[in-house]
């Protein structure tokens, strides 16, 4: 199991996404905006991207009534200024790299709260370009275990086409190619597995050795201040950190 897997199943297990379910509905609802801009209109149907970010919003009990809105300001249909992407890219101490993904109706606004975070964290502000080649997109679909072995999800992700897969405790992380990771989810369903997730994300091709609790603490601490940012979407890295040295950071003082 990679360090980002690890760490993204203490988080799940201590609730922090649920705690601050108003402002996981507020990231949502930017994400479908941005998909029915960028992904080819608001009909979930031909829009592969809107389908990806629907599943996620109801994933999360998101009322359709917040879904049809953030679809509308998609398509322009509402009032306020339009929402963009904005990708930034950095690295964190001990040189793990960074991608930081917005969607904003302020650059001006954003820019200076995601350079602040990373840079009062101990980090480096990249220039476009600088880590982005160390990560390549990925289909990933996270599947419960619901008391199946992992070598019998393994076999059974394998035959639906996936890429890789890495344990992370009470879930499964199945990677596949990025144009094909709803045929194999949907895969996944037929053959009995339960889907928590489906989605696009950025995968780093080659990974950054932890092995100082200082720096762990650091790095983590650095993407969870991200993460609180209103406007940052996902936050990828491509550290590794060994259990045994994950299990001397003082999680409690990372939230």
């Amino acid at each position: 199991m990679s360090g980002h897997s690890k760490w993204s199943t203490i988080k799940r297990q201590k609730g922090v996404k649920d705690a601050k379910r108003g402002q996981a509905f507020t990231k949502l609802g930017k994400a479908i905006t941005i998909a029915v801009r960028e992904g080819g209109g608001g009909d979930p149907a031909s829009n592969f991207k809107l389908r990806l970010a629907i599943d996620q919003a109801k994933g999360l009990n998101m009322p359709k009534d917040n879904i049809d809105r953030a679809i509308d300001r998609g398509l322009g249909k509402s009032g306020g200024a339009a929402i963009e992407s904005v990708v930034y890219e950095a690295y964190a101490p001990g040189k793990v790299a960074l991608i930081v993904e917005a969607a904003t109706d302020n650059k001006n606004r954003t820019t200076p709260e995601v350079r602040g975070t990373i840079e009062k964290g101990g980090g480096t502000f990249a220039s476009r370009g600088a880590v982005s080649w160390m990560f390549v997109d990925s289909g990933l679909v996270t599947v419960e275990k619901s008391g199946k072995a992992l070598d019998e999800i393994f076999e059974i992700a394998v035959d639906s086409g996936a890429e890789d897969v890495e344990d992370a405790e009470e879930f499964v992380e199945v990677f596949t190619k990025s144009n094909e990771v709803e045929k194999v989810k949907n895969d996944l369903v037929i053959k009995g597995l339960v889907v928590k997730s489906a989605e696009i994300v950025k995968k780093p091709t080659t990974t950054v050795a932890i092995d100082d609790v200082d720096v762990a603490s650091k790095v983590l601490k650095m993407i969870d201040k991200l993460d609180e940012l209103d406007d940052v979407q996902r936050v990828y890295a491509n550290f590794d950190i060994a259990d045994s040295v994950l299990a001397k950071v003082n999680v409690k003082d990372l939230f």
